[in-house]
C-alpha cells in the first residue's frame, strides 16, 4: 500500500507562483496532516493540534503575508511527525520516535523502506518544489529573498520563552540582524537575535539548503505561538512583517542565486 493513496491531498501547496516580491517564502510545517495509509501514527487528536506535529498559527501569517507583499509562497501540507521537512534525512529528528516527551508509536521501529518512502512522497516533493521555483526565477533572471516562516511554543520543557519573536541565521546574518532591529523599534517587543533557535546543518534544511549553498539573502523567523494562534494576531503579525521586510530588504544589491541548490532526494 502506498504511503499517500489517491484520497490524500498532495504535499506541496503553491500559493502565488508568479508573485512580483523577490521574497520567497518557505513554510515547512504548516499543515498537519496525516496520509490516510499512517491513520494517527497512534496518537490521540489532542497530541495532533499541538506543535509536535506542526507550527501553530504560521499558516494563517505566511498565507497573509503572501498576499500582503505578493510574494510566492511554497508550503507543506503535513505533520512533521511524518517526516520533518526542515530537518536533514540522516538525522534521529527526520521521523521522530519521541518528540518533546511524547512517544510516536507509528514511528518506532520503521524500516528503511518505510522511511525512504516518506522521503520520496513527502519531503523530496516539497524541496524539489522550492528548486524549481528558484530555478525558474534564476532563468527570468528575478532576484529571490528567501525567507523561512516557522512559530514556537511560549514554554518549552517548562523553560518560559520570553521573547515575541525571534530572526534565525547560520553563516550569514546581515538580513536576519537588520530585520531584528527593526522589530526591536516596535513598542514593547522582545526580539530575539537566533533565539529561540539558531540555524545549524544538524537541525536545518531549508536555508542551509536553499539559501546558505547558493547564496540567496535569507532570514528565518520564528514568532510565538500564543500571539498567532488566531486570527487576529495572525493579521496583525502578517501586516507587521508586511511592512518591515521590505524595509529591511531595501539597500541590500539583490541578484539571481549563484547557482541552483539541489536538495537531497529531489
Amino acid at each position: 500500500m502506498p504511503l499517500l493513496s489517491d484520497g490524500d491531498p498532495t504535499p506541496v501547496l503553491l500559493h502565488r507562483p508568479d508573485g512580483a516580491s523577490p521574497i520567497l517564502l518557505a513554510c515547512d510545517h504548516y499543515g498537519r496532516l496525516i496520509p490516510a495509509s499512517l491513520g494517527r501514527l497512534g496518537l490521540p487528536e489532542r497530541e495532533l493540534v499541538r506543535h509536535i506535529a506542526w507550527d501553530i498559527g504560521i499558516a494563517g501569517v505566511t498565507t497573509r503575508l503572501a498576499d500582503a507583499l505578493d510574494a510566492a509562497m511554497v508550503a507543506q501540507r503535513y505533520s512533521r511527525l511524518v517526516i520533518d521537512c526542515n530537518r536533514p534525512p540522516e538525522v534521529a529528528s527526520s521521523i521522530p520516535e519521541v518528540s518533546e516527551t511524547t512517544e510516536i508509536p507509528g514511528n518506532l521501529e520503521l524500516t528503511p523502506a518505510a522511511r525512504a518512502e516518506r522521503l520520496a512522497a513527502i519531503f523530496a516533493p516539497y524541496h524539489a518544489a522550492i528548486t524549481a521555483t528558484l530555478a525558474a526565477r534564476n532563468a527570468a533572471g528575478r532576484p529571490t529573498v528567501l525567507v523561512a516562516m516557522h512559530s514556537f511554543t511560549p514554554v518549552f520543557r517548562g523553560v518560559s520563552r520570553p521573547w515575541h519573536i525571534g530572526t534565525l541565521y547560520g553563516r550569514d546574518g546581515r538580513l536576519a540582524r537588520r530585520l531584528g532591529a527593526l522589530l526591536a523599534e516596535e513598542p514593547n517587543l522582545v526580539v530575539g537575535d537566533n533565539e529561540p533557535y539558531r540555524v545549524t546543518d544538524g537541525t536545518d534544511y531549508t536555508i542551509p539548503v536553499h539559501a546558505e549553498r547558493p547564496g540567496l539573502l535569507h532570514v528565518g523567523i520564528e514568532i510565538r505561538q500564543d500571539l498567532i494562534a488566531g486570527e487576529t494576531g495572525q493579521a496583525e503579525w502578517a501586516d507587521r512583517l508586511a511592512r518591515l521586510l521590505p524595509v529591511a530588504i531595501a539597500g541590500f544589491p539583490l541578484a539571481p542565486a549563484r547557482g541552483p541548490a539541489v536538495a537531497q532526494g529531489a
